[in-house]
């Protein structure tokens, strides 16, 4: 199955107890693409960057099967760029800067060779292009979508419409409880279903994530990681690693989306690693195979029951 994802392409700077960095490559689209390419080389990026972008950068996705086309270079322009700090927790951070720059007239017009594509997995940009976006696809089999809480306070109604329209829609806890209301996690997920979307992971970053279907629940712990360096494109590297298994699989069963959690998982537990896109851009399939292992070996044991 064939992925198209649209999102940011952009710089960072950041700063953690562990180090800081001047300007590196990220954005969403960045980090799913990398994920993704372990798993399916049939992956086509939509963004927009300035002409100050490192066109280096770009070439090393495409060496691992990643069309660019779809990627608008605005010359005279700079690219987004965002800086942050994050504190002890690694969970909290001040943001520094933001620049949206190329991000302020961005318009995604899909070439007309993505429109057919299997998986459309939407990063986290405003929910009127990722509508736009789904206008000119002839119908996926399936529609994967992130967002955040800036959209739930500035455009709630335009997201609600966005919501109506994805198979899968990725929060983490704090936004699943803004989204429905509910403190439960639990009750949560059934409204946030009962708003479109067939299936719904809510992401608890070092307390692992949650599936939900229907009446259905999985859950899959994190991995305890002795180095963590940088959470910065954690939950765009576990939805690359999350489509990027469905694609390999084209099954999109919800136990095979269980499986989808887990790869999502390690490939997430990869990315804090180093600091950007660093650890992605050097991943060998038996080290994936064995951050997998790791999580099965977490959770798998025996237990007798009491007659």
């Amino acid at each position: 199955m064939s992925i198209v994802t649209v999102g940011t392409v952009a710089f960072d700077a950041i700063e953690t107890p562990f180090g800081k960095t001047d300007k590196i490559v990220g954005g969403a689209a960045t980090y799913i693409a990398w994920a993704a390419s372990y798993f399916t080389s049939d992956i086509n990026m939509v963004s927009v960057i300035g002409d100050d972008f490192d066109m280096d950068e770009l070439r090393k996705l495409e060496a691992r099967g990643v069309d660019t086309k779809g990627i608008d270079i605005k010359d005279g322009q700079k690219s987004f760029f965002w800086s942050g700090k994050y504190h002890m927790d690694m969970n909290s951070r001040d943001t520094l800067a933001t620049e949206l720059n190329v991000l302020m007239e961005f318009n995604p017009i899909l070439p007309k060779d993505y429109q057919n594509h299997d998986i459309l997995m939407l990063g986290n940009i405003d929910p009127t292009l990722q509508l736009s976006v789904i206008s000119q696809m002839e119908r996926p089999k399936l529609v994967v979508m992130d967002t955040m809480n800036f959209w739930m306070d500035t455009t709630p109604e335009q997201l609600n419409e966005v919501i109506k329209e994805v198979d899968v829609l990725t929060i983490n806890d704090a936004e699943a409880r803004q989204l429905s209301g509910e403190y439960s996690l639990v009750r949560a997920a059934k409204k946030i279903l009962a708003m479109g979307p067939k299936f719904l992971v809510i992401k608890k970053g070092e307390h692992g994530a949650l599936l939900f279907h229907e009446n259905h629940v999985f859950f899959a712990p994190a991995l305890p990681l002795e180095e963590v360096f940088d959470p910065t494109g954690a939950g765009d590297t576990f939805a690359g690693g999350f489509v990027g298994w469905i694609a390999r699989t084209k099954d999109i069963s919800f136990d095979n989306m269980k499986r989808a959690i887990i790869y999502g998982s390690a490939m997430a537990s990869f990315c804090v690693e180093k600091f950007g896109t660093e650890r992605l851009q050097n991943l060998t399939q038996e080290e994936i195979n064995e951050r997998v292992q790791d999580f099965v070996d977490l959770v798998q044991f025996d237990i007798d029951l009491i007659d």
